[in-house]
């Protein structure tokens, strides 16, 4: 399923010094939104907050989205909101975003989608395709007919199946842990949460 857009060295390359000028490159132990854990975190807000870098960047996604016809753009809050408005401002189409109530993506503040339109979601990072599954489901429940997911990084490697066609930037293979399975030179670094959601409750 997956389709990444970027697969010279070069620009491969570029898109990572991207994320490294911006610190958004980071080393550590880190507790993913999923509750695994990582040694390496893309903390894409960095990335997102300079306009200029999010253009460019999200330039690289438009064409392929583009080949998908879609009519809307939607992504999961919080993280996808800047590269779905980016995108569909792009794309000049509509852009929506799915918020978290009672555990579940829904949609609010007045927003509809019209029955058989199709519709792109925009993700920041993929990492096991659940979030963008998530909202996937939100969509086709309103009558959406979702023709494409788009992304900055799919840190899967493209193992990620998220039921339709996701294209990429960036196809990392970076390995995560469940909480009991952590190597030891990684559970020797106190871990941090620079994500955005909670974390379910034990």
């Amino acid at each position: 399923m997956a389709e990444p857009v970027v697969t010279a060295p070069a620009e491969r390359d570029a898109v990572l010094e991207e994320f490294r000028a911006a610190g958004a490159l980071l080393e550590g132990h880190f507790i993913l939104s999923s509750g695994r854990r990582s040694s390496v975190y893309l903390q894409c807000a960095r990335v997102l907050m300079d306009p200029a870098r999010a253009a460019r960047l999200i330039a690289r996604l438009r064409d392929p989205v583009a080949a998908r016809r879609p009519e809307i753009v939607v992504a999961p809050a919080m993280g996808g909101i800047i590269v779905g408005y980016e995108l569909a401002r792009q794309l000049g189409r509509l852009s929506m975003f799915t918020e978290r109530v009672g555990g579940r993506f829904v949609l609010r503040r007045g927003f509809s989608i019209p029955a058989g339109a199709r519709v792109a979601i925009a993700e920041d990072v993929v990492t096991t395709g659940l979030s963008t599954r998530e909202c996937i489901a939100c969509v086709r429940e309103r009558g959406g007919n979702v023709v494409v997911a788009a992304c900055l990084v799919d840190r899967s490697g493209g193992r990620a199946d998220v039921g339709v066609p996701l294209v990429s930037l960036l196809a990392l293979d970076l390995p995560t842990y469940a909480p009991e399975e952590i190597p030891p030179e990684l559970a020797a670094i106190p871990p941090e949460k620079p994500g955005s959601r909670d974390l379910p409750s034990a």
